[in-house]
């Protein structure tokens, strides 16, 4: 949340034409109440997109669900994995681990109401849940309702006594869990997420289960994603290098310049492109230092690819 908006994805979209993309987590009583082109608008060029929506009731999720498909996504994703405090609060997200069979009712209920895809992210547990026991419950409570697929986050989730953050880093992953659950219903899509830090990785984990999910590391990293068409779908297009995703995504900037987009809540997401390349600190500070002024425009992110390419033309003079 507050990390792969529209701005992210639409960049993202720029290194793989392949990959699904995910939206931050949406709450039911925001799509039915609230600013749906603000929280669920989205450009073409995203596609494939999978919006991820976050409640409890069957027939508010069914609601939202019919509201996902006409907005145009190509799946929608019931989270049964965040832990924040609000989630929790709200009786949705990782608690819902406990409640199985109602996570079951709300997959049927979004089954019964549209077409495309349905899917579920969780975790392998929470708290002190036996993980072999409480996943192998929640899959077969979903598989029984018709889902398309479970992405599994490989850690617990613990509600009590770690913040979010460390619930993304505290909890031991544990791969092998979900490879298992793969082993006893084959027929059932499962990716993994949690901790894949590269394409290599991505790699080793696609022998034994059908999907991979990147966060952090294509965040920080997105120049990684210019391989992905190639590596993992066997694309046989050249990988895209970060500064051409930064000059195809240049017409998207200028568009929503023009709207009145600010600058800086589009180049945010790109600060990453070129992390451990040359050029990257300059690049780095040209949009930190200068998109954030009244005004900025599109020259800002010329002028940091014009120190990106001046950057690997000094380190190309000195291997010479």
């Amino acid at each position: 949340m507050d990390w792969t908006d529209r701005h992210c994805r639409a960049f993202h979209r720029q290194f793989t034409h392949r990959a699904l993309l995910y939206t931050e987590m949406v709450t039911t009583g925001a799509v039915l109440h609230g600013d749906r082109e603000r929280l669920l608008g989205f450009s073409a060029v995203e596609h494939p997109l999978a919006c991820q929506l976050g409640g409890a009731e069957p027939a508010d999720l069914a609601q939202a669900a019919r509201i996902v498909e006409a907005f145009g996504y190509d799946e929608v994703n019931l989270n049964v994995g965040c832990p924040s405090d609000r989630v929790q609060s709200g009786r949705f997200g990782a608690c819902l681990m406990h409640e199985p069979q109602l996570v079951g009712d709300c997959v049927a209920a979004m089954k019964a109401a549209v077409a495309i895809p349905v899917t579920v992210k969780c975790r392998i547990g929470v708290d002190d849940q036996d993980a072999e026991i409480a996943l192998d419950t929640l899959a077969d409570a979903v598989v029984a309702a018709g889902v398309d697929g479970l992405w599994v986050h490989a850690r617990k989730a613990w509600l009590q006594g770690l913040s979010p953050k460390e619930n993304r880093d505290v909890p031991p992953l544990d791969y092998g869990r979900v490879i298992r659950l793969k082993r006893r219903l084959p027929d059932l899509f499962v990716g993994v997420n949690g901790g894949i830090a590269d394409l290599d990785q991505a790699e080793t984990l696609l022998a034994d289960l059908d999907g991979v999910m990147l966060g952090r590391a294509a965040y920080h990293d997105p120049g990684l994603l210019g391989a992905v068409d190639r590596r993992l779908y066997g694309d046989e297009a050249p990988d895209r290098t970060p500064v051409e995703a930064v000059e195809a995504f240049l017409p998207y900037v200028a568009d929503r310049l023009a709207e009145g987009v600010r600058l800086s809540h589009m180049t945010r997401h790109m600060l990453g492109a070129f992390h451990g390349r040359p050029g990257a600190r300059a690049f780095r500070r040209i949009l930190t230092v200068e998109a954030v002024r009244p005004g900025a425009g599109i020259e800002v992110v010329h002028r940091a690819l014009d120190a990106v390419r001046a950057g690997a033309e000094v380190r190309a003079g000195h291997a010479a």
